[in-house]
């Protein structure tokens, strides 16, 4: 069997993807504002489905009270991280390339949705916990999965957002 070498095996597409400018372009200091503002709506979206785990549990309208300002503390901040996202998604070409960034905005988009439904439903009758509301959290906590695994691979895999210095 014959050895390949890698100017053998090169991909002229990602070769072609390579050469775009894929570091951040909303960024303070160098830190990248939708890597670091992506923790707290994922942070918050599971602290509703435990929430509304305790209420299913405990019946004591205090995680309720949790729940609801968890659901709308996580689409708030998913507004925020997405507004961010986008405009990385909008104004980076070696983003924008890849079909992976697609689909983290979709997925992404499609949480803050559910987020958004779910904050809308604690607000207007807060007896719809059980089942829906819960039922909404855990679809959230499903699309958190979905989006953060197209980010991090986003991140890990192709190098999206990073700023390296040349001294590193």
């Amino acid at each position: 069997m014959a050895e390949t070498s890698d100017a053998d095996t090169a991909n002229p597409v990602i070769e072609q993807l390579e050469k775009e400018d894929k570091t951040s372009a909303v960024a303070v200091a160098g830190h990248p504002l939708h890597a670091m503002s992506v923790h707290f709506p994922i942070a918050l979206v599971f602290g509703t489905l435990a929430a509304d785990v305790f209420y299913w549990f405990s019946a004591d309208p205090f995680w309720l009270r949790v729940g609801l300002w968890s659901a709308g503390t996580a689409f708030l901040a998913g507004v925020a991280a997405g507004i961010v996202g986008t405009a990385e998604l909008l104004l980076v070409p070696g983003i924008r390339a890849r079909a992976a960034s697609w689909a983290h905005a979709i997925a992404a988009v499609t949480l803050i949705s559910v987020a958004g439904a779910n904050w809308g439903l604690r607000l207007v009758d807060p007896d719809a916990v059980l089942p829906h509301g819960m039922l909404l959290s855990c679809l959230a906590a499903v699309l958190t999965g979905i989006a953060g695994w197209h980010g991090g691979k986003l991140i890990f895999d192709h190098g999206i957002g990073l700023m390296v210095s040349p001294k590193d």
